[in-house]
């Protein structure tokens, strides 16, 4: 006997994404700007750290085969070498990489919504750090603007996930990937700040 189809409502895999993680990415960046990073170089050292623990536990999610023909050019936008490059610039010992995210396809999925949605949000933050005398070439490289710009990044990125075909049941398993990133985030952010 066959499992009934279940119907997904018509709008985009993306626009559900954002509709189900809304209230943890509001929380996430209330979070961030609570812990105050840009108020000197020494906090803006530990959300370096932060930043290092997060895109280094998805370094293994960027080159997963699967993953990159599924998402073409997936591997090319890791920002784990940047941040890297960031910490040393302010010269911060580089941690070990942290440990890999473990997850399915579906919710890999889920956590690279994440991770590559907040590049748009980093268009707030890299002003912030210019306060700090950091630019893309000293200490907020991992903030930068894609070459492509913010935007038309971000788009291109959204049409390759909507793109990807899943059966139904599999949906609700990227939603979890990205409440698990943002959950993730969140303990980073605990951790390294104390707050």
């Amino acid at each position: 006997m066959n499992a009934p189809a279940i119907a997904l409502p018509e709008t985009s895999r993306c626009k559900r994404l954002k509709a189900a993680s809304r209230r943890e990415h509001d929380g996430v960046d209330e979070r961030v700007m609570a812990a105050r990073p840009f108020d000197d170089r020494d906090r803006y050292g530990n959300f370096l750290r932060v930043q290092h623990r997060f895109h280094g536990s998805l370094l293994s999610l960027y080159q997963d085969e699967q993953l990159n023909r599924l998402l073409p050019g997936l591997i090319e936008l890791s920002r784990f070498a940047a941040v890297e490059d960031d910490l040393r610039d302010l010269g911060l010992p580089v941690p070990a990489a942290p440990r890999q995210v473990c997850a399915d396809k579906a919710q890999a999925l889920g956590w690279l919504y994440c991770s590559e949605g907040s590049n748009l949000g980093a268009a707030f933050l890299f002003k912030q750090s210019q306060r700090l005398g950091l630019d893309g070439t000293l200490g907020a490289r991992h903030l930068a603007p894609h070459l492509d710009g913010r935007a038309s990044h971000w788009r291109e990125f959204v049409n390759k996930l909507d793109a990807i075909s899943l059966p139904c049941d599999q949906e609700q398993a990227v939603i979890a990937g990205s409440l698990a990133a943002f959950d993730s985030y969140r303990g980073h952010l605990a951790a390294v700040f104390g707050e």
